[in-house]
């Protein structure tokens, strides 16, 4: 099998990524979605919710393994990035070739087997809730690509951010996950829709909550880099703020983000214009603003009310959450 430069084989290496790891809000979303429609523990809608919640987890770390590979990042979750440690195992195998090319290679393959068992589990589900997952599927490769494009193409407007975290962000996290318990718990259409529309609120405030910890979180807390977001140029709208808000030097040192002018030591400096500009307060108002909208989206709905409870827990840890 060629495992002598690897401690484990792909499926090894996945499930001690996916066991114990994460923060399962996407698992939470589907379960307080089942529950919220008025779905019974036990039922047959029950055991779907449980497989799609089971794919999505799968799916995130797809998402994530594949996103340190785009992104060079280095660190997630506390530990090296896979294509990191992939790159470590090759260079003390003392095994041929380019360690760094090996780990991206194989972080890349680790990702392709998490996308394929999060497929397989939701394989034979009813079509409703294939449907929710294909689109889930579409909207996060359409907002991976808006956000490599937008940081090549230096966007700064609000709209091109708020689509990227709406659909990279918001739906893939939020969204779709209510969505896919709904259905599960056999939801109406018009109640479904409801539902999403709050969620699009919730996730709004968690996309925002990102922004905010890629560039002030606590590397010990967030377990990657602070900064990194700066460094790429991603657009967000922490950015587009920036940009109707920086003046003089400051606003020069913002043009330089996401070129090679822009360097590591530039990344505090310009996150220290950014809060004295109030784009972090102005931020945690557009997080506070959202939670808010959501919950009255929420009460309008015909939920049950346990449901109702279990979703704005939820929402309000992903909005004030730290890492």
């Amino acid at each position: 099998m060629g495992l002598d430069v690897l401690p484990d084989d792909l499926p090894g290496w996945l499930g001690g990524l996916l066991l114990g790891r994460g923060k399962r809000l996407r698992v939470t979303m589907a379960h307080w979605g089942y529950v919220a429609a008025g779905g019974a523990p036990g039922a047959a809608g029950y055991r779907r919710m449980i497989r799609a919640a089971a794919a999505l987890e799968t799916l995130h770390l797809f998402a994530l393994v594949h996103d340190d590979v785009m992104d060079a990042s280095t660190t997630r979750r506390g530990r090296p990035s896979a294509h990191v440690e992939a790159s470590g195992w090759h260079r003390a195998a003392g095994a041929d070739g380019d360690p760094d090319a090996f780990g991206v290679n194989l972080a890349i393959l680790l990702g392709d087997l998490a996308h394929t068992v999060a497929d397989r589990l939701v394989d034979g589900l009813p079509p409703a809730l294939r449907d929710a997952w294909y689109a889930l599927c579409v909207e996060l490769i359409a907002g991976q690509r808006a956000d490599l494009t937008g940081a090549a193409a230096g966007r700064r407007d609000a709209r091109h951010a708020e689509g990227v975290a709406r659909l990279k962000s918001g739906r893939y996290s939020i969204v779709r996950p209510l969505q896919l318990g709904a259905v599960a718990a056999g939801a109406p259409p018009e109640l479904v829709a409801g539902l999403l529309a709050s969620g699009d609120r919730i996730g709004r405030a968690f996309a925002l909550r990102d922004d905010l910890l890629g560039v002030w979180g606590d590397p010990t807390t967030t377990g990657k880099p602070a900064g990194d977001d700066l460094l790429e140029g991603k657009p967000t709208e922490l950015l587009a703020l920036a940009r109707d808000r920086l003046a003089g030097p400051d606003a020069a040192l913002l043009d330089r983000v996401g070129t090679s002018s822009f360097a590591r030591e530039d990344v505090p400096r310009l996150a220290d214009a950014m809060r004295r500009a109030g784009v972090e307060a102005e931020v945690e108002r557009m997080i506070a603003a959202a939670v808010r909208d959501a919950e009255a989206g929420l009460a309008a709905l015909p939920l049950t009310p346990r449901g109702t409870a279990g979703i704005m827990d939820a929402a309000r840890a992903a909005a004030w959450r730290e890492a």
